[in-house]
């Protein structure tokens, strides 16, 4: 590791390696070896059996019961790379290396233990070279990194955040990987805190973001298989390998060194980047069991990046559906906000309804899809897909709305799937949401406007609007208000959601609800404008037009009322929006 300077004299600390002694001859190659990991289950008891062998002369195995011939392979270091500083919040942080240069290096092959027995190749990688930019960190991250860089700890980049820096996207958050144990990090930040029991990690305060930081020490508590040094091999290889091996699929296996810039690559992260796969790193049918909210979490990857599943992750979460059902409800919905509320909402719903995980998740939905004949590989769009397509547009990893806008996005759809309205009247009342309660007005616009040429016959019957007077389209329009309210209490009745799918026995039975009652009440609030201002405006309007997503995070009324009113409009007359929605 490379330490920092905050003086500019750059003082030096050099990564551990246990190579010292090695001849200069053998400095530039690395042998390879291959793993092989088989799974043998007898009597609920499995046995995980992994070998290593490392660079720089030695040959060596992991200390598991089990033999395994070796193929060595000799690669040469090649391509140089210089090393720069993450700038940080109060000044720059120089570090460079030793040899101002830094190789590109296959270092050890291991087999896959799961999918494919064709081994990959330990990488050291150089991330300018990846097109990996350090202005992507945001300054809160960045300035986590600098403290306890400058105070000697080494620090990483880990999971989703590195995958999503090499594919050129905006990470959703970033998280940190240090040398330093977890108390050592709370006197470092004076707004700190360590949360959870089973894998505890710091959450430091920086402004109005929260950076967690975990520590080595902890996460290598986390695995159930004993992974002792192997004779012979890097100390700081085999300490980053032994934290990676542990993490849910192999894209969110790669560790960034932000100082070096250098992306580590031990379990083949890289490699199904460039297939655009998604593939558990141990066995998934042990890496569901282990932890089966890592389905979801699938899930929201694939569709966020439109990846597919390996052969035998798609298998396994079919076949470990059900295990769903156990997970606590909060679990449940920090995930379904995660596919939901971040960009990747419709695509995240195909998946779930292609992989037989709606019927588990949201019964509601699922028996409307089903009653509609929509087939688990169908390309074709309805009002349910094309609401959460309309969202997409609007948010995004980095700019998330909060979760009541897309459970009233849920409560809307199945008002109407319970009853369907004409097009004139969903047109006035979003009008009314997104103006916070002036039904006169909205009235008013609507009966304006063209009626859409729609494909949602199934919830949206033909427009008749010269059978309205102005005051029975306003009646029409509180009368869907007050379905809405009533749709978003069956979404939180367990005996309601239990019977969405009784006339489809072939589906999975599932009671499961997992909005809270205090959620259904704030988004109950939503539509209470349109209620209690039946001539004029009783609620505060948005103010501008431009989208306030730090409102929108944090779920104030306003705001989400205004964003659901437009995208609902944009759903329903996609090139006649009106300047009041725009």
């Amino acid at each position: 590791m490379l330490a920092s300077s905050s003086n500019g004299k750059g003082q030096n600390k050099r990564e551990p390696s246990s190579g010292s002694n090695t001849s200069s001859s053998c400095s530039d190659f690395f042998i390879a070896t291959s793993i092989s990991v088989t799974v043998v289950a007898c009597s609920l008891l499995v046995t995980l059996q992994m070998t290593i062998a490392v660079f720089q002369g030695f040959a060596c195995r992991s200390q598991v019961s089990f033999h395994i011939p070796l193929i060595n392979r000799v690669h040469k270091a090649r391509q140089n790379c210089s090393v720069a500083a993450i700038e940080s919040l109060a000044e720059s942080v120089s570090v460079h290396n030793e040899d101002n240069q830094f190789s590109t290096a296959r270092i050890v092959k291991v087999g896959r233990g799961n999918d494919e027995t064709k081994p990959h190749e330990w990488k050291k990688l150089c991330s300018k070279e990846l097109g990996v930019k350090t202005s992507r960190i945001t300054n809160p991250a960045k300035f986590v990194l600098n403290v306890l860089k400058k105070k000697g700890y080494e620090v990483y980049l880990v999971g989703g955040c590195v995958r999503d820096l090499i594919l050129k996207r905006t990470p959703k958050d970033f998280d940190i990987l240090t040398s330093a144990e977890l108390k050592e990090v709370m006197r470092a930040f004076p707004h700190c805190e360590i949360v959870g029991r089973r894998f505890p990690i710091c959450h430091v305060h920086v402004d109005d973001a929260i950076v967690e930081v975990s520590s080595f020490s902890t996460t290598g508590r986390r695995s159930k298989f004993s992974l002792r040094k192997p004779k012979g091999c890097n100390e700081s290889d085999f300490i980053r390998w032994r934290n990676c091996v542990q993490r849910d699929f192999t894209i969110n296996g790669l560790m960034f060194d932000p100082f070096a810039r250098i992306v580590y690559d031990y379990i083949g992260g890289m490699e199904d980047i460039q297939k655009a796969k998604v593939r558990c790193i141990a066995p998934a049918n042990i890496s569901f069991v282990e932890d089966c909210a890592r389905i979801l979490r699938g899930v929201r990857i694939a569709a966020r990046l439109r990846f597919q599943f390996s052969r035998e992750t798609s298998h396994f979460v079919k076949e470990l559906s059900d295990s769903l059902l156990r997970l606590d409800k909060g679990r449940i919905h920090m995930e379904m906000n995660y596919m939901l509320a971040y960009g990747s909402a419709e695509a995240s719903l195909r998946l779930l309804w292609k992989f037989g995980l709606l019927e588990i998740l949201l019964p509601i939905q699922a028996s409307y899809l089903i009653s509609h004949g929509f087939r688990r590989r169908d390309k074709r769009s309805n009002m349910l897909l094309s609401l959460f397509g309309s969202l997409d547009k609007l948010v995004a990893p980095d700019r998330p709305c909060h979760c009541c806008l897309w459970v009233g996005i849920l409560a809307f759809h199945e008002a109407l799937v319970e009853e369907g309205r004409d097009s004139l009247v969903i047109g006035a009342f979003c009008i009314a949401v997104h103006g916070s309660g002036s039904l006169s007005e909205a009235v008013d616009i609507a009966m304006k406007i063209s009626p859409p040429e729609t494909s949602f016959h199934e919830v949206i019957i033909s427009p008749t609007t010269y059978l309205y007077s102005k005051h029975e389209l306003m009646e029409e329009v509180l009368r869907l208000a007050a379905s809405v309210k009533a749709a978003l209490q069956r979404l939180t009745d367990e005996h309601f959601v239990s019977q969405a799918l009784i006339k489809y026995p072939q589906a999975p039975q599932s009671h499961l609800v997992f909005i809270s009652w205090a959620l259904s009440l704030k988004v109950s609030s939503i539509f209470d404008c349109v209620k209690r201002g039946k001539t004029r405006r009783t609620f505060l309007p948005k103010q501008g037009n431009e989208i306030d997503y730090q409102s929108l995070a944090l779920g104030r009324l306003d705001e989400v009322r205004a964003i659901f009113g437009r995208l609902v409009f944009d759903t329903l007359y996609p090139s006649n929006l009106p300047p009041t929605l725009h």
